[in-house]
């Protein structure tokens, strides 16, 4: 057979553009197809940062996303994606095509993770529940809680960042720092604490620190919005002539690891942030407040109450008077006994301590010294839910 210069050349130029065609078809239907058409399954992949792209394809295929290397080589290619893969924790579903895969990539939708930081956490609460999501370096997170340098670039004027790790809802993804983690949740605070708020505590004789620390006391005593401005008028009201606040949380606030009730003991313990012992507030927060608790120390309720005692459906009772106070709480302490089949009740005076007949340098008249140790009950507050 006389084979001609021309049919080989058409045999040489047909070959090739028949091999793109075949390949070019199968590449299109690789792109299109399921990793795994018969079942979905969630795989979570961390890219670390400067990883290669040949190391970023043996980790998919690893993972079981990567079935042919080859034309996922071709498919990346063919998107440019081979410099814009970015690093952090993906999360793939096995139903996804390899070209939604790649543009996953190409887009850098790395994991989010929806973080509730609840009103009134304290920051060892907050760094524990950042801990949960392998989010942060606990011992980084409490050492720039107190760095200065750090703290002075947030506009933090205290010791520490406890207090201005705005409670809400966020999102983040475990390529960032604990750094840039607490510097999102402190620029949350200043959006949510305006200039304006701030020129009306000054207006109320608070410095920007005072205004944090008053309003943690106040959301660490209810989280009921609606009492908020009634708590921040007793204690206006407290201040005002020189007696103390007596804000049970104070107690045990520098108490490590504290759990369970506050006991008498606890009133008595030498501390900076006890009020029982201090006069006016303590020397910053003792948790991170929520807006409410900052709009009520702003606009106080126009009461003259000096004492409140929480009642055993969560809410608190107030009172001006001493005499009224008193009765009140052996009222609530009757009520709370007979919920519990508790045996006569009305033996029992004020939280088991002396009562005296005058509001002195013990703002709720009650004689703290030298008496038994003893449980004293709480308010038994949840954790308020984000509104």
């Amino acid at each position: 057979m006389k084979v001609t210069i021309k049919k080989i050349f058409c045999y040489a130029l047909g070959v090739p553009v028949i091999l793109t065609v075949v390949f070019g078809a199968w590449l299109f239907i690789y792109a299109k197809t399921p990793i795994d058409p018969e079942k979905s399954v969630t795989v979570l992949v961390d890219l670390p940062t400067g990883t290669s792209f040949v190391k970023t394809t043996k980790i998919l295929s690893d993972a079981g996303l990567v079935k042919n290397r080859l034309f996922f080589y071709v498919l990346v290619g063919v998107k440019r994606a081979t410099r814009t893969i970015r690093a952090g924790e993906y999360e793939f579903s096995t139903s996804l095509s390899p070209s939604e895969l790649v543009d996953k990539l190409i887009r850098g939708d790395i994991k989010n993770y929806r973080v509730i930081i609840y009103e009134d956490s304290s920051l060892k609460q907050i760094a524990a529940r950042l801990k949960e999501y392998k989010l942060i370096d606990e011992k980084t997170f409490f050492e720039l809680s107190e760095d200065r340098v750090f703290l002075s670039l947030l506009g933090v004027q205290g010791p520490s960042i406890e207090g201005y790790l705005f409670p809400d809802t966020y999102l983040f993804n475990r390529s960032m720092s604990t750094r840039q983690i607490m510097r999102s949740m402190v620029d949350r605070f200043w959006e949510k604490i305006s200039p304006e708020m701030i020129n009306q505590a000054a207006a109320k004789g608070l410095d920007p620190h005072q205004f944090v620390t008053f309003a943690s006391l106040v959301g660490k005593e209810s989280w009921k919005t609606e009492e908020k401005p009634l708590i921040a008028a007793v204690f206006y009201n407290r201040m005002s002539r020189g007696i103390p606040l007596q804000c049970d949380p104070t107690t045990v606030y520098d108490l490590k690891d504290f759990e369970g009730k506050i006991l008498r003991s606890h009133y008595r313990r030498e501390s900076p942030y006890n009020t029982y012992i201090i006069k006016g507030l303590p020397p910053g927060p003792i948790a991170s407040p929520g807006l409410d608790s900052f709009q009520a120390i702003l606009n106080p309720a126009k009461v003259d109450y000096l004492f409140f005692v929480a009642q055993n459906d969560g809410t608190h009772f107030f009172s001006s008077k001493l005499s009224d106070h008193i009765a009140a709480t052996k009222r609530i302490r009757k009520e709370a006994a007979v919920s519990a089949d508790a045996a006569d009740a009305d033996s029992e005076d004020v939280v088991g301590i002396e009562v005296t007949g005058s509001v002195g340098k013990n703002a709720t008249g009650l004689d703290v010294t030298g008496t038994p140790e003893q449980s004293v009950p709480n308010s038994n507050k949840e954790n308020k839910p984000l509104r």
